[in-house]
């Protein structure tokens, strides 16, 4: 197949699992009365606003990726998005970010005021538990999941990445101390992703490091791209505003090794992400070609 032919059929596959999950995104956010119609529109306002789902997307690779049905992984996959928009939410807010554009879209406090925009994002995080808790079988696997999430998304990973990133200069101002941020802040949710998709489908040990060691080079990689994005992207196409942690002052691989050895760890992270899960061939395709659209990203 040709190199043409193989991105079509990739951005096909995305196209088809992207809808299956927008599907259950709606399905799990169609609130009953209980839900004051205020905060459900808040929650569905930043959950199903366009973008690309690449969480989602991971669970569902690797669980393919490991033999097994993705379909079974959907409230994984689903309960990672929910997490990962609840802290954008609040990343967002005008005591961290203070962004107004999200996914082409006013930010949530914008369009539904701080005080709900707080409560969204509290929703969401409690209920991205709930779906894997209810939803995802047999329940030892499941209580496995909610720990790995729960993990993930704490004070040791996501959030403490959230913590170091508002207050970057109580770290070292070196690779070391950028990379303690992106390691938690986006690599956590990348990594268990990959996990979660591996636990449901039964993985060993060796094939769950092989996923740890694919998120990992991923993670670091899409924060590089990010960064270099966020100096040379186009804010129509970001669907945010461009240059803010940069002239913020905030550490970013261009500013700290230059455009040019961004480019070139990038590039050496995603071959080392292919290498790793080479294990999986042919299975591993997917997460290979995934890999290559995080490289090659323009958005």
């Amino acid at each position: 197949m040709s190199a043409a032919g193989s991105a079509d059929e990739f951005a096909a596959y995305c196209q088809v699992w992207r809808q299956r999950v927008e599907q259950k995104l709606s399905d799990y956010t169609t609130y009953g009365d209980d839900c004051p119609s205020h905060l459900a529109a808040a929650i569905r306002h930043s959950l199903l606003a366009p973008a690309k789902r690449l969480r989602p997307l991971l669970v569902l690779m690797a669980c393919e990726a490991c033999g097994y049905d993705a379909e079974a992984a959907l409230p994984a996959a689903c309960a990672v998005e929910f997490i990962h928009t609840y802290s954008l939410i609040h990343d967002d807010l005008p005591a961290m970010d203070n962004d107004e554009l999200r996914r082409g879209l006013p930010t949530c406090h914008v369009a539904y005021g701080e005080a709900t925009a707080i409560l969204a994002g509290d929703a969401l995080l409690a209920q991205a538990f709930e779906l894997i808790a209810k939803d995802i079988q047999p329940p030892a696997v499941a209580a496995r999941c909610v720990l790995e999430l729960a993990v993930a998304a704490g004070a040791g990973n996501l959030v403490g990445g959230q913590q170091d990133d508002l207050h970057p200069e109580h770290l070292a101002q070196n690779l070391a101390g950028l990379e303690r941020i992106h390691r938690r802040k986006t690599g956590a949710m990348i990594e268990v992703s990959l996990r979660l998709g591996g636990l449901i489908a039964g993985v060993n040990t060796e094939q769950l490091q092989s996923l740890d060691k694919y998120g990992q080079c991923l993670g670091l990689a899409f924060q590089i791209v990010d960064d270099l994005l966020d100096l040379q992207g186009d804010e129509s196409k970001m669907g945010k505003k461009t240059r803010k942690d940069s002239d913020a002052g905030k550490l970013t691989y261009p500013g700290l090794i230059g455009e040019d050895a961004s480019r070139e760890r990038a590039t050496s992270l995603i071959a080392q992400a292919r290498q790793a899960v080479a294990v999986f061939a042919p299975r591993a395709a997917h997460l290979e070609a995934l890999a290559r659209y995080v490289l090659e990203r323009n958005h």
